[in-house]
Parts: structure tokens; sequence; C-alpha cells
């Protein structure tokens, strides 16, 4: 299973420089989970970017994979992550609803760079 952090999706529908890296982890959506907190992120930056329209094709994209909520078990977790890493919520909450579903991260923030199961691309 892989997780795409909002970092690398929003690359993916920029075009930008590491959006090849992406393509086939994102394209593969019978391998890809996808966490409401994502869509959140994804949906505004891409709106800031762009317009209404294409950030709403953006997140039906997104939604072609299993999207996950935000469980109570995810919130207790993220928020021992958070404690124990430093991570910002929003990050915790991704990178736990990957762990809690055995995904591989892939992602360009530096906020994931040392964590197991991350694949880290260099931006």
């Amino acid at each position: 299973m892989n997780l795409v952090d909002s970092s690398g999706w929003i690359e993916y529908f920029i075009d930008d420089t590491n959006a090849k890296h992406y393509t086939p982890i994102i394209e593969n959506t019978e391998n890809l989970i996808v966490s409401v907190i994502n869509i959140y992120e994804v949906y505004k930056k891409i709106l800031q970017k762009t317009d209404e329209n294409y950030a709403l094709s953006a997140i039906a994209l997104m939604q072609q994979a299993k999207v996950l909520n935000v469980t109570p078990q995810v919130s207790i977790e993220a928020a021992r992550f958070n404690i124990k890493y430093k991570l910002p919520m929003a990050d915790s909450i991704i990178y736990v609803t990957g762990m809690l579903n055995n995904a591989i991260i892939w992602t360009q923030d530096y906020d994931f760079i040392n964590l197991p199961n991350v694949n880290f691309i260099k931006k």
C-alpha cells in the first residue's frame, strides 16, 4: 500500500519537476490510500493556485483511491506521534494513517525525512 503526502499530490497536479516520481504511485489507485487531511490540503493549495473546477477535478481523482477518515484511533496515535517526534498535526495524522495501513509514505516534505517507511524525494 502507498500513501502520497499532500506535497506529492500538489507536485503531480501542477506538473512540477518531481511529478514524474509520484505519477506511477498515484495512478496505481488499487494500492493507494488517501487521508481526508490530504484532500483538505490539496484542495486548498490547488484552489489558491488555479481555480475551483481544477481543484474539484483534482479531488475527484484523489477519491479514486481508498479514502480514509480520521478515526479516534488515528487521532490518539497521531497525538502520541506528535509529542514524540514534534511533527505538525496534519502531518502526524497523515503519517499515522499510512502506518496503521502498512503503507509507504511518498513525500518531499522535510518534516518526514527521517521517519520509517518514508520515501523522501528531494525538491
